[in-house]
């Protein structure tokens, strides 16, 4: 830790967003007279964007990819990672391969593999197995098979490239596929240690009957155990972990410092643009004693990352993972939520994005599909849902895409992932109705490495499978960081309505001659979302200038 708590906690100090300004400002100077056509440039660069997709896939991406995206709301880090990077980590760090379950492992105390096991090294010499190992770590071929499917050979793949371990790197990987696609923050979901938490709550135990509801008496009286049994002393040990992959990533793009590489022409092009937040990441097909101990860690993770640097946590929110569908998931989803709804009421500050829907006709029993997504909204206190594939079959659909469209939860779109694991899309995507009811919606990777991706290809897929237009796919980048958890006011003055812009800022425009004036920049400066979102104005106002 650096010797000024907040700003170590933060990872994102005030001359990080004094860098922020000055890159915005460098999009506003390169914004010359072009900048002059802006009520026609939105309508040619539809057209564009017709014409591009004409063309074919190719075309559109090369045309998209340095479209402004806003943010990734639903990335899991090692997920991220594409395969190839597993394995060349894995030569760095001496790990072994095992052949016949195509996975890695550590290497024995003696440095040796275990039996029937290779050095990784040797892996770069057999392009058979190379490539076997590659297939093995993602959907890259993937075929489904009689008891195979691809929900499957997705969640299997974590296991296999389990053992690399290099968090630092990968950040440094993301951060740089993002800039070059003209994105600008990821909040990127991460598991932190928990293994002391985890033993604290099997110690203690479940109350018994406790299996499909707990009273709120009960899960105060563990909360108080869990914490007087020195459930706290994870927390510092957290935040120093994710601030360590930070801080990895900083040296490797040389963030911060004085050599930051800042291309005036394309300043969004340099990784060290990208603005990175975690969700911490609760573990959910584990019995009640570890969710809920992991959970309670979680929340005072984020509640001290908050308190340390409410500008600009380290730590922005809690979200569930594992496969929904797991069989301890399913019986305890009821049981988990409330769980949240209790924390929520401790720690009313924490945000919460969950996975819930992700589920399809036959993967589990239609009851199990009626109740996950409105369940985490409103026990969960969910202000984001991840996936929300099964809405048209829970209990009353209309009602509650209704209550979304009302309280603006958002839904983060996984088209990719959706297809992979669930194979749902095209007409079967419930986006449509998402958006026909006015639920606010953005599109996401869930797990770019694992399922060979990227934000581009996302939208590639919106624009040729959901026959998103361009106003759509500039929607989705609007509503991406609208509905972040980054810290602070929004730019606009009415949740969603992306017409008018609060009045600080509502005369500030990408023109030739405009500065941003006083009271604008000042509330920018004290407001990350504020200030991403206005940068993304400016992105969009040079993107569209340049299309002829």
């Amino acid at each position: 830790m650096e010797a000024n708590p907040p700003a170590a906690l933060g990872g994102f100090t005030m001359s990080l967003l004094a860098r922020r300004i000055s890159t915005s400002l460098l999009l506003f100077a390169a914004c010359t007279s072009l900048c002059a056509q802006a009520p026609y440039a939105e309508p040619r660069t539809s057209l564009a964007f017709e014409a591009a997709k004409k063309t074919g896939t190719p075309a559109l991406y090369a045309f998209l990819a340095s479209m402004p995206k806003g943010a990734d709301l639903h990335m899991h880090l090692s997920g991220a990672i594409y395969a190839e990077t597993f394995l060349r980590e894995a030569v760095d760090q001496g790990l072994c391969v095992n052949p016949a379950t195509l996975s890695l492992d550590v290497a024995q105390k003696d440095h040796d593999c275990a039996k029937g096991e290779i050095a990784a090294s040797f892996v770069l010499k057999d392009q058979h197995l190379y490539d076997a190992l590659i297939d093995s770590f993602s959907m890259r071929g993937f075929v489904p098979t009689p008891g195979v499917t691809g929900h499957d050979q997705f969640f299997a793949t974590f296991a296999r490239f389990g053992a690399a371990k290099n968090p630092g790197q990968w950040l440094d990987e993301v951060a740089t596929r993002a800039a070059a696609q003209n994105e600008q923050y990821l909040e990127i979901m991460q598991t932190p240690p928990f293994a002391h938490a985890a033993g604290l709550g099997y110690k203690l135990g479940w109350p018994a009957g406790a299996t499909e509801h707990i009273s709120r008496e009960q899960l105060a009286d563990l909360r108080s155990k869990l914490l007087a049994d020195g459930l706290k002393e994870e927390v510092l040990t957290d935040i120093n972990d994710l601030q360590a992959s930070l801080n990895a990533r900083n040296t490797i793009e040389h963030c911060g410092g004085s050599i930051l590489m800042i291309d005036p022409a394309h300043p969004h092009f340099a990784p060290c643009s990208i603005q990175i937040h975690f969700l911490y990441q609760i573990l959910r097909a584990f019995p009640p004693e570890q969710v809920f101990a992991q959970t309670l860690l979680g929340f005072e993770v984020a509640e001290a990352a908050l308190k340390a640097n409410p500008a600009s946590p380290i730590v922005v929110g809690i979200n569930f993972v594992q496969p929904e569908d797991d069989r301890r998931a399913m019986a305890d989803y009821h049981l988990q939520m409330q769980m949240l709804d209790y924390l929520h009421s401790v720690y009313p500050d924490v945000k919460l994005s969950l996975h819930a829907g992700e589920l399809a006709p036959g993967l589990v029993p239609p009851d199990g599909m009626s109740f996950h997504i409105r369940e985490a909204i409103d026990l969960g206190h969910a202000s984001r849902i991840g996936h929300g594939v099964d809405v048209m079959y829970e209990t009353d659909p209309a009602a509650l895409l209704k209550q979304m469209a009302d309280q603006h939860t958002m839904v983060e779109i996984n088209l990719t992932s959706n297809d992979g694991i669930l194979g749902v899309k095209g007409i079967d995507h419930p986006l449509h109705s998402y958006m026909a009811a006015h639920v606010p919606w953005a599109l996401s990777t869930d797990d770019e490495g694992v399922n060979r991706s990227d934000l581009t290809r996302e939208y590639v897929k919106g624009a040729f499978e959901q026959n998103l237009t361009y106003a759509d796919l500039k929607r989705s980048a609007r509503t991406a960081l609208e509905h972040s958890f980054l810290a602070g006011e929004s730019l606009w003055a009415k949740p969603d309505d992306f017409a008018h812009r609060k009045a600080v800022c509502g005369s500030v425009t990408p023109a030739p001659a405009s500065h941003l004036t006083g009271a604008c920049k000042d509330f920018v400066m004290a407001n990350e979302k504020a200030l991403q979102e206005l940068e993304l104005e400016f992105r969009f106002a040079t993107f569209e200038a340049e299309q002829h």
